[in-house]
């Protein structure tokens, strides 16, 4: 019989949760599609966002925190500010804490 330890359970169900190719800020997710063929036929296939783990300073807080972030994301913090960028996504259910 093997004993699993807590802890241990708890750091594969957070790597788990973090694998997920889902962008943090905006929500972009993998979609499904086809690949055609030159004959005209099809297969499925997917398409993933372009992400990158990211990292932010936040001043209010005075820490870095990790971020799963898409390109789009990324110009979405540019444009707006990430303290706007991370309320907006919490009010919709990308990210659950920061």
């Amino acid at each position: 019989m093997r004993f699993i330890f807590k802890d241990t359970i708890l750091r594969t169900e957070a790597k788990h949760l973090s694998m997920s190719k889902i962008c943090q800020v905006t929500g972009k997710k993998a979609m499904v599609g086809n690949n055609v063929s030159h004959s005209k036929r099809r297969t499925k296939r997917r398409f993933y966002p372009n992400l990158f783990v990211k990292r932010y300073y936040l001043p209010e807080e005075e820490r870095w925190i990790s971020l799963k972030v898409s390109a789009a994301g990324m110009r979405l913090i540019n444009k707006k500010g990430l303290t706007a960028a991370l309320k907006k996504a919490k009010e919709k259910g990308y990210i659950v804490n920061y």
